[in-house]
């Protein structure tokens, strides 16, 4: 198992296109799924389970307590649903439960498989897999070397960094960094402004738009939509937003993003990005390096870290595109009214799509989030909880430039100083 994790920390199978692998010798076999009965079956007399079933797929024993045949069963649930005492439970394997695009299956030993053409690499299965058997692909050696060969690598960092690391500060977490080697720390939220202001330009012209800011999100528009593919926003997301401004102002520059998703990595090796992203690690694999090096983040100064607008930083959570998108409209002078629909979830997403597939959208503009939340609930964070969006709210709230306009009329000058 060790040496199949250390094949994944170098990048993994390189022949599966796919972020998100299998440790098939790590999976821990998980029973089947499925309905059972449980221990709390009273063997009733009213055998309201057995009425219920159309398949003929439960049957009693001598005790009267009910059986379920897995080869008549097609899972239907309704047993459940009549089950007085509640005996009847659907067993799901974590990552299965976890899989809200149903991407997970089992070989024939009983190991997990992804299903490539229905994953989009959101990480769900990989933050739930209790064996961590499911894993995303790492590209940590990748980053060092960047760190070790080229001087101007510059660290992007996802705004949901406000909420991690939590026994240090944040201006302890951007000094860290940058004893790592990087030559600057940039705000992928600088590019969420830039997203922000060009986006909702787009959508008042369009009339409809889904968001593209989270590349799960995309994929699965496509993968599961394809009717909507172009309705998705056609401008980058921040991080090869930025990236691509970056590196526009400094012809040395490599780029490193930071930040909580494992799909950024997918994302990150498409046309028309990777060329401006040359890598991407998660907020875990930040603090492996940290380690690494025996960086101790309590025990450093702040730096401060002010690329953007208290806009862009709301990105990381569910609801701050949305918000963005109607101030952006506000300082451009654009007469139109967003209605937004913020789903939070894969599942949120596919209903808000359903609707808008059938020409029934609730709003004007879907705003997509894969993870419940948003960013600061990634697979790759290091916490998750309420208390990520509290700290984004604050980390919103601090930032010096009030206004979309002041970040970006301050991005060109700050980098320029910076370069």
């Amino acid at each position: 198992i060790l040496e199949e994790r250390i094949k994944i920390a170098m990048g993994g199978d390189e022949e599966n296109p796919n972020v998100i692998e299998v440790i098939e010798i790590a999976c821990d076999e998980c029973p089947m799924g499925g309905y059972d009965v449980t221990e709390a079956c009273r063997g009733c007399l009213a055998h309201r389970c057995e009425d219920v079933c159309r398949r003929g797929a439960i049957t009693f024993d001598s005790q009267q307590k009910a059986h379920i045949d897995k080869t008549k069963c097609v899972e239907c649930g309704q047993c459940a649903k009549v089950c007085p005492y509640s005996a009847i439970i659907n067993f799901k394997r974590p990552c299965m439960s976890a899989c809200k695009v149903n991407a997970i299956s089992m070989t024939e030993t009983k190991a997990a498989c992804v299903d490539n053409e229905k994953c989009i690499s959101c990480g769900a299965c990989v933050f739930q897999g209790p064996f961590g058997a499911i894993v995303d692909k790492s590209f940590i050696l990748d980053a060092i070397k960047l760190l070790k060969e080229e001087k101007h690598v510059y660290a992007i960092v996802a705004p949901a960094i406000a909420s991690q690391f939590a026994y240090a500060k944040l201006g302890q977490v951007v000094t860290g960094i940058k004893q790592l080697g990087f030559y600057e720390v940039v705000e992928a939220a600088l590019g969420a402004d830039m997203v922000a202001y060009a986006e909702a330009k787009e959508l008042a012209e369009k009339g409809f738009l889904t968001s593209s800011c989270c590349p799960a999100f995309v994929s699965y528009v496509h993968k599961q939509f394809p009717m909507l593919s172009e309705n998705v926003s056609h401008n980058m997301s921040p991080m090869a937003t930025i990236a691509k401004f970056i590196k526009g102002m400094d012809k040395e520059a490599k780029t490193i993003f930071i930040g909580p998703c494992t799909a950024k990595k997918g994302e990150a090796q498409l046309p028309g990005v990777r060329e401006y992203v040359d890598c991407v690690m998660t907020f875990e694999e930040l603090q492996a390096v940290l380690d690494s090096r025996e960086i101790d983040l309590t025990t450093l100064e702040e730096t401060d870290l002010n690329n953007a607008s208290g806009f862009g930083r709301s990105f990381a959570r569910c609801g701050g595109l949305a918000e963005a998108a109607v101030e952006a409209l506000k300082e451009q002078g654009i007469d139109f009214e967003v209605k937004p629909v913020s789903c939070s979830g894969i599942e949120e997403c596919r209903l808000a799509l359903l609707k808008a597939s059938k020409g029934r959208a609730e709003g004007n503009f879907i705003e997509g989030m894969a993870c419940i939340g948003g960013c600061i609930n990634g697979a790759g964070c290091l916490t998750h909880g309420e208390r990520n969006k509290n700290k984004i709210d604050a980390h919103s709230r601090l930032a010096k430039d009030k206004t979309i306009v002041e970040s970006l009329h301050g991005a060109e000058t700050g980098l320029e100083a910076a370069k």
